[in-house]
């Protein structure tokens, strides 16, 4: 079982988008194995963040947690480490975010920059929602249920998610200064450094874009989909050499291959000594290396459904005993009374 840990707590989670890729892995993933070693974490897949934009068919909602559980195993979290449940299990964080909606300025939400730029960017969604709207302030009472006096809270988030944490900050110091209390512990940025991960088109990793490797892409899917891999747009002839900083595959050599092999590939690119094919090729032994023993731990986690859902169910009940501490004390500050026992 975790235990609490002086260095402190870390809270994330991940949107059941279906099964993980390789921008998923290196961009949040892979930080939580290591950080499960040095914290008490707690990680929770968002089910409830993944209806604030698919309400209107959550039909893949139950099979996209699964898939994102299997791979959050197979990827390396313990849960002998590592608290790893479901939010929606958590009743607790439906709660709080009602509770905080009550305080919470409108224009603190309209502000938060991606608010304007999803809006934009996903077309075919009707997102004109408090849902949507509210998604930000769910994101804070995801992390304010988890603090607790004395102890330093984490978030492990990009630069690009700053702003959100910022926001649980502003939203845990208006509460406390309500009602006068000490209740909501503002949590700490943990920046997380994430490698550059281009897609097979060249563009950010995303499945809205058609570009990624998944976790359980078999060897000949990963070979398949890196043979066609663009790369240094110069390089128009096997003759032409070529300028490795620019080109996305060895953006991805960088991450995945040994540093013999990336220098051989700078030099093979560089004097023309290779064509980008072979170089592809040596790209695919080093992610298909990675990830065997990955799809290797899931398929043992796929054979057990049973014990998954223990691991889940376990890690609900560890979270909603720590979650309950705080709000038996933000329904105190509020005024609301307790349940008969």
């Amino acid at each position: 079982m975790p235990n609490n840990s002086p260095t402190g707590r870390v809270l994330s989670g991940m949107r059941p988008t279906g099964k993980l890729h390789l921008g998923n892995y290196m961009g949040a993933l892979h930080n939580w194995i290591r950080l499960q070693h040095q914290y008490d974490c707690y990680f929770f897949i968002a089910d409830w963040h993944a209806l604030t934009t698919d309400y209107a068919d959550p039909s893949q909602v139950r099979q996209n947690t699964l898939d994102v559980a299997l791979d959050w195993l197979a990827a390396g979290l313990d849960p002998e480490n590592c608290t790893i449940f479901v939010q929606s299990h958590v009743k607790q964080h439906a709660e709080l975010h009602l509770a905080l909606s009550m305080i919470t300025p409108l224009g603190w939400l309209e502000r938060v920059p991606t608010y304007k730029e999803q809006q934009e960017n996903i077309t075919g969604k009707d997102l004109t929602t408090y849902g949507f709207l509210g998604y930000p302030l769910l994101q804070s009472a995801d992390i304010l249920l988890y603090g607790t006096p004395g102890q330093p809270l984490h978030v492990p988030v990009g630069q690009d998610q700053v702003a959100h944490v910022e926001l649980t900050r502003e939203v845990a110091r208006r509460f406390n200064s309500l009602y006068r209390t000490d209740v909501l512990r503002e949590p700490q940025v943990l920046l997380t450094p994430s490698p550059k991960l281009p897609g097979t088109d060249g563009r950010k990793m995303s499945k809205s874009y058609g570009n990624t490797i998944l976790l359980t892409d078999p060897e000949p899917v990963i070979r398949q989909k890196l043979k066609p891999m663009v790369t240094d747009p110069a390089r128009i002839r096997r003759s032409d050499p070529g300028n490795p900083e620019v080109c996305p595959v060895f953006d991805l050599h960088k991450v995945f291959s040994s540093g013999e092999t990336q220098q051989k590939a700078r030099e093979g690119c560089t004097t023309a000594g290779i064509g980008c094919i072979e170089c592809k090729g040596w790209l695919a032994d080093a992610v298909v290396a990675d990830l065997a023993p990955m799809q290797e731990r899931r398929a043992r986690y796929e054979a057990e459904p049973a014990l998954v859902q223990d691991i889940l169910n376990t890690g609900a009940k560890r979270a909603a005993l720590r979650a309950e501490e705080t709000m038996h004390q933000v329904r105190a500050a509020i005024g609301l009374s307790e349940p008969a026992q």
